[in-house]
């Protein structure tokens, strides 16, 4: 088992590399070319530019029984059909009974969002100690759960 990371603009990698070594399991940060990733932990892959690049190495790159740590449904959706375990850095689980509820709410957010007149989009509320926490706590369980069905 190891832990792959959509690390771009990720605000949860330094918790995912403390509870690794914690476990003694392998991290990989995948992140693009226009960010700079520095680990003492983690094993760093920098994938090229392009559109979906590091999604498409992330989903190329993880296993069955592997942990992803992302944010997009989509890169969650094509993990769970190859029997990796994925997380959300809201610390919800990816799971083949919800991911199909998630893809159509973000469908139909997205639908709802172009057909508005005005696209002023806030961006995410600002992260705070609980959002650590709930995300640690929630890692840790899928862990556990991940171990003991190895």
């Amino acid at each position: 088992m190891k832990i792959l990371v959509d690390a771009d603009a990720c605000p949860v990698v330094r918790i995912v590399e403390q509870t690794a070594e914690r476990y003694e399991i392998p991290v990989v940060l995948l992140c693009d070319t226009n960010h700079v990733l520095q680990s003492s932990y983690s094993e760093i892959k920098v994938i090229g530019a392009g559109a979906d690049a590091v999604d498409f190495a992330l989903v190329n790159q993880c296993g069955k029984g592997d942990i992803v740590v992302t944010q997009d449904y989509g890169v969650a959706a094509m993990i769970l059909g190859k029997g990796a375990h994925g997380i959300h850095q809201s610390g919800k689980w990816y799971t083949n009974e919800n991911i199909d509820q998630m893809l159509m709410e973000r469908h139909l957010a997205k639908k709802a969002r172009m057909g508005k007149g005005k696209h002023h989009l806030k961006g995410p509320a600002k992260r705070t100690v609980e959002d650590d926490e709930r995300f640690q706590e929630s890692l840790c369980k899928l862990i556990e759960v991940v171990l003991h069905n190895c």
